[in-house]
Protein backbone atom coordinates (compact mmCIF):
# COMPACT_ATOMS: atom_id res chain seq x y z
CA UNK A 1 0.00 0.00 0.00
CA UNK A 2 1.31 3.46 -1.03
CA UNK A 3 1.41 6.00 1.95
CA UNK A 4 -0.05 9.21 1.35
CA UNK A 5 -1.19 11.99 3.07
CA UNK A 6 -4.50 12.04 4.45
CA UNK A 7 -5.31 14.51 1.79
CA UNK A 8 -4.21 12.85 -1.21
CA UNK A 9 -5.70 9.67 0.45
CA UNK A 10 -9.01 11.19 0.42
CA UNK A 11 -8.71 12.77 -3.08
CA UNK A 12 -7.62 9.41 -4.39
CA UNK A 13 -10.53 7.58 -2.92
CA UNK A 14 -12.62 10.05 -4.41
CA UNK A 15 -11.26 9.83 -7.96
CA UNK A 16 -12.08 5.64 -7.37
CA UNK A 17 -15.27 6.53 -6.14
CA UNK A 18 -16.35 9.17 -8.73
CA UNK A 19 -15.08 6.43 -12.14
CA UNK A 20 -16.83 3.48 -10.02
CA UNK A 21 -19.83 5.34 -9.11
CA UNK A 22 -20.57 7.03 -12.87
CA UNK A 23 -20.12 2.94 -14.49
CA UNK A 24 -21.73 1.09 -12.04
CA UNK A 25 -24.35 3.40 -9.97
CA UNK A 26 -24.66 3.61 -6.33
CA UNK A 27 -26.06 0.03 -5.30
CA UNK A 28 -23.92 -1.37 -7.88
CA UNK A 29 -20.45 -0.81 -5.65
CA UNK A 30 -19.74 -1.26 -2.37
CA UNK A 31 -17.36 0.46 -0.61
CA UNK A 32 -15.05 -3.04 -0.14
CA UNK A 33 -14.71 -2.86 -3.75
CA UNK A 34 -13.97 1.05 -4.10
CA UNK A 35 -11.07 0.07 -1.50
CA UNK A 36 -9.89 -2.70 -3.23
CA UNK A 37 -9.70 -0.34 -6.54
CA UNK A 38 -7.39 2.40 -4.54
CA UNK A 39 -5.42 -0.60 -3.07
CA UNK A 40 -6.47 -0.02 0.26
CA UNK A 41 -8.24 -1.48 3.15
CA UNK A 42 -11.98 -0.57 3.97
CA UNK A 43 -11.49 0.75 6.78
CA UNK A 44 -9.20 3.79 5.48
CA UNK A 45 -12.21 4.46 3.46
CA UNK A 46 -14.62 5.15 6.45
CA UNK A 47 -11.54 6.96 8.43
CA UNK A 48 -12.05 9.78 5.51
CA UNK A 49 -15.84 8.73 5.31
CA UNK A 50 -18.21 8.10 7.66
CA UNK A 51 -20.53 6.80 5.31
CA UNK A 52 -21.02 5.15 2.04
CA UNK A 53 -23.52 8.02 1.12
CA UNK A 54 -21.31 10.45 2.48
CA UNK A 55 -18.66 9.29 0.36
CA UNK A 56 -21.56 9.68 -2.49
CA UNK A 57 -22.84 13.14 -1.74
CA UNK A 58 -18.72 14.34 -1.68
CA UNK A 59 -18.65 13.01 -5.21
CA UNK A 60 -21.48 14.54 -6.64
CA UNK A 61 -20.62 17.88 -5.09
CA UNK A 62 -17.24 18.10 -6.21
CA UNK A 63 -18.71 17.12 -9.87
CA UNK A 64 -20.65 20.66 -9.27
CA UNK A 65 -18.78 22.89 -7.62
CA UNK A 66 -15.55 22.27 -9.20
CA UNK A 67 -17.01 24.50 -12.19
CA UNK A 68 -18.25 27.42 -10.53
CA UNK A 69 -21.37 26.82 -12.73
CA UNK A 70 -23.47 28.95 -10.74
CA UNK A 71 -21.42 32.37 -11.26
CA UNK A 72 -20.81 31.52 -14.99
CA UNK A 73 -24.31 31.61 -15.32
CA UNK A 74 -24.52 34.69 -13.17
CA UNK A 75 -22.28 36.46 -15.93
CA UNK A 76 -24.15 35.95 -19.04
CA UNK A 77 -27.17 36.41 -18.02
CA UNK A 78 -26.13 39.94 -16.37
CA UNK A 79 -24.50 40.79 -19.64
CA UNK A 80 -25.48 43.81 -21.78
CA UNK A 81 -26.14 41.32 -24.98
CA UNK A 82 -29.09 40.06 -27.22
CA UNK A 83 -30.43 36.85 -26.15
CA UNK A 84 -29.50 34.73 -28.34
CA UNK A 85 -26.01 36.07 -27.34
CA UNK A 86 -26.46 35.27 -24.32
CA UNK A 87 -28.28 31.82 -24.68
CA UNK A 88 -25.98 30.51 -27.47
CA UNK A 89 -23.40 30.95 -24.83
CA UNK A 90 -25.19 29.13 -22.42
CA UNK A 91 -26.04 26.33 -24.56
CA UNK A 92 -22.24 26.21 -25.79
CA UNK A 93 -21.37 26.05 -21.90
CA UNK A 94 -23.92 23.39 -21.10
CA UNK A 95 -22.92 21.12 -24.12
CA UNK A 96 -18.97 21.97 -23.53
CA UNK A 97 -19.33 20.90 -19.47
CA UNK A 98 -21.22 17.52 -20.40
CA UNK A 99 -18.97 16.36 -23.20
CA UNK A 100 -15.78 17.34 -21.12
CA UNK A 101 -17.39 15.25 -18.09
CA UNK A 102 -19.59 12.43 -19.00
CA UNK A 103 -19.01 11.09 -15.69
CA UNK A 104 -21.37 13.59 -14.20
CA UNK A 105 -24.42 13.05 -16.16
CA UNK A 106 -23.54 9.37 -15.37
CA UNK A 107 -23.89 9.84 -11.67
CA UNK A 108 -26.55 12.24 -11.74
CA UNK A 109 -28.68 9.80 -13.58
CA UNK A 110 -27.81 6.61 -11.76
CA UNK A 111 -28.83 8.75 -8.98
CA UNK A 112 -32.33 9.70 -10.58
CA UNK A 113 -32.38 6.15 -11.53
CA UNK A 114 -31.98 4.72 -8.44
CA UNK A 115 -34.16 7.15 -6.92
CA UNK A 116 -31.63 7.95 -4.47
CA UNK A 117 -32.61 10.49 -2.11
CA UNK A 118 -29.12 11.97 -2.49
CA UNK A 119 -30.52 13.05 -5.95
CA UNK A 120 -33.39 15.41 -4.41
CA UNK A 121 -30.76 16.93 -2.36
CA UNK A 122 -28.53 17.56 -5.26
CA UNK A 123 -31.37 18.93 -7.50
CA UNK A 124 -32.57 21.01 -3.82
CA UNK A 125 -28.69 22.24 -3.61
CA UNK A 126 -27.70 23.01 -7.16
CA UNK A 127 -29.86 22.42 -10.17
CA UNK A 128 -33.23 23.92 -8.21
CA UNK A 129 -31.24 27.42 -7.81
CA UNK A 130 -29.73 27.38 -11.78
CA UNK A 131 -32.94 26.81 -13.02
CA UNK A 132 -34.17 29.85 -10.84
CA UNK A 133 -31.51 32.37 -12.12
CA UNK A 134 -32.20 31.21 -15.88
CA UNK A 135 -35.63 31.86 -14.74
CA UNK A 136 -35.70 35.08 -13.54
CA UNK A 137 -34.05 36.58 -17.15
CA UNK A 138 -37.02 34.98 -18.39
CA UNK A 139 -39.10 36.74 -16.20
CA UNK A 140 -37.40 40.27 -16.65
CA UNK A 141 -37.62 39.50 -20.52
CA UNK A 142 -41.58 38.58 -19.92
CA UNK A 143 -42.10 41.68 -17.95
CA UNK A 144 -40.33 44.07 -20.74
CA UNK A 145 -42.72 42.27 -23.19
CA UNK A 146 -39.79 40.60 -25.21
CA UNK A 147 -41.07 37.24 -24.02
CA UNK A 148 -44.33 35.66 -24.86
CA UNK A 149 -46.24 34.91 -21.37
CA UNK A 150 -45.37 31.65 -20.73
CA UNK A 151 -44.10 29.79 -17.02
CA UNK A 152 -40.42 30.88 -17.20
CA UNK A 153 -39.48 27.74 -14.64
CA UNK A 154 -40.46 25.08 -17.57
CA UNK A 155 -39.04 27.29 -20.63
CA UNK A 156 -35.67 27.32 -18.79
CA UNK A 157 -35.98 23.45 -18.50
CA UNK A 158 -37.07 23.29 -21.82
CA UNK A 159 -33.99 25.35 -23.02
CA UNK A 160 -31.68 23.07 -21.16
CA UNK A 161 -33.62 20.18 -22.14
CA UNK A 162 -32.89 21.11 -26.08
CA UNK A 163 -29.47 21.33 -25.17
CA UNK A 164 -28.80 18.14 -22.63
CA UNK A 165 -30.73 15.86 -25.20
CA UNK A 166 -28.34 16.63 -28.15
CA UNK A 167 -25.39 15.88 -25.14
CA UNK A 168 -27.61 12.51 -24.66
CA UNK A 169 -28.20 11.29 -28.17
CA UNK A 170 -24.58 12.02 -29.30
CA UNK A 171 -22.97 10.81 -25.93
CA UNK A 172 -24.56 7.82 -24.04
CA UNK A 173 -26.74 6.54 -27.01
CA UNK A 174 -23.93 6.31 -29.71
CA UNK A 175 -25.02 9.07 -32.06
CA UNK A 176 -21.81 10.46 -32.47
CA UNK A 177 -20.62 7.21 -34.18
CA UNK A 178 -22.91 8.36 -36.99
CA UNK A 179 -22.84 12.15 -36.96
CA UNK A 180 -20.42 14.47 -35.59
CA UNK A 181 -21.30 18.14 -35.21
CA UNK A 182 -19.70 21.19 -34.48
CA UNK A 183 -20.34 22.24 -30.85
CA UNK A 184 -20.22 26.21 -31.86
CA UNK A 185 -23.00 25.23 -34.48
CA UNK A 186 -25.34 22.85 -32.27
CA UNK A 187 -25.17 26.19 -29.45
CA UNK A 188 -26.17 28.40 -31.34
CA UNK A 189 -29.11 26.09 -33.15
CA UNK A 190 -30.41 25.10 -30.17
CA UNK A 191 -30.50 29.38 -29.25
CA UNK A 192 -32.43 30.19 -31.83
CA UNK A 193 -35.25 27.47 -32.07
CA UNK A 194 -35.74 28.26 -28.70
CA UNK A 195 -35.56 32.02 -28.83
CA UNK A 196 -38.15 31.90 -32.32
CA UNK A 197 -41.04 30.14 -30.17
CA UNK A 198 -40.32 32.30 -26.99
CA UNK A 199 -40.15 36.07 -28.35
CA UNK A 200 -42.44 38.57 -29.13
CA UNK A 201 -40.76 39.78 -32.24
CA UNK A 202 -38.87 37.93 -34.90
CA UNK A 203 -35.09 37.56 -34.13
CA UNK A 204 -33.49 40.23 -35.86
CA UNK A 205 -29.75 38.70 -36.70
CA UNK A 206 -29.25 37.56 -40.33
CA UNK A 207 -27.04 34.94 -38.87
CA UNK A 208 -29.89 34.19 -35.90
CA UNK A 209 -32.18 33.43 -39.66
CA UNK A 210 -29.63 31.91 -41.79
CA UNK A 211 -29.37 28.57 -38.48
CA UNK A 212 -32.95 28.62 -37.74
CA UNK A 213 -32.83 27.98 -41.94
CA UNK A 214 -30.59 25.48 -41.87
CA UNK A 215 -31.84 23.52 -39.19
CA UNK A 216 -35.58 23.24 -40.83
CA UNK A 217 -33.66 22.13 -43.97
CA UNK A 218 -32.01 19.93 -41.93
CA UNK A 219 -35.25 18.24 -40.23
CA UNK A 220 -36.42 17.91 -43.44
CA UNK A 221 -33.84 15.75 -45.38
CA UNK A 222 -33.70 13.56 -42.00
CA UNK A 223 -37.88 13.14 -42.48
CA UNK A 224 -37.08 12.29 -46.50
CA UNK A 225 -34.63 9.64 -45.29
CA UNK A 226 -37.08 8.17 -42.68
CA UNK A 227 -39.93 8.30 -45.28
CA UNK A 228 -37.66 6.25 -47.66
Amino acid sequence: MTRLSSPDRKKQILEVATEMFARYGFDGVTTRQIADSAGITEAIVFRHFASKDDLYWEVLSAKCASGDVKQRLEEKLGRDAEPVEIFTAIARDVLNRNFQDPGKSRLLLFSALENHRLSQRFFKMYMSEWYELLASYIRRQMGEGKFRKVDPVLAARGFIGMCFHHYLVQELFGGSKYQSYDLDEVAQTMATLWLTGICCEPLGSSDSSSVTTQAAEDLGSLSIQKEV
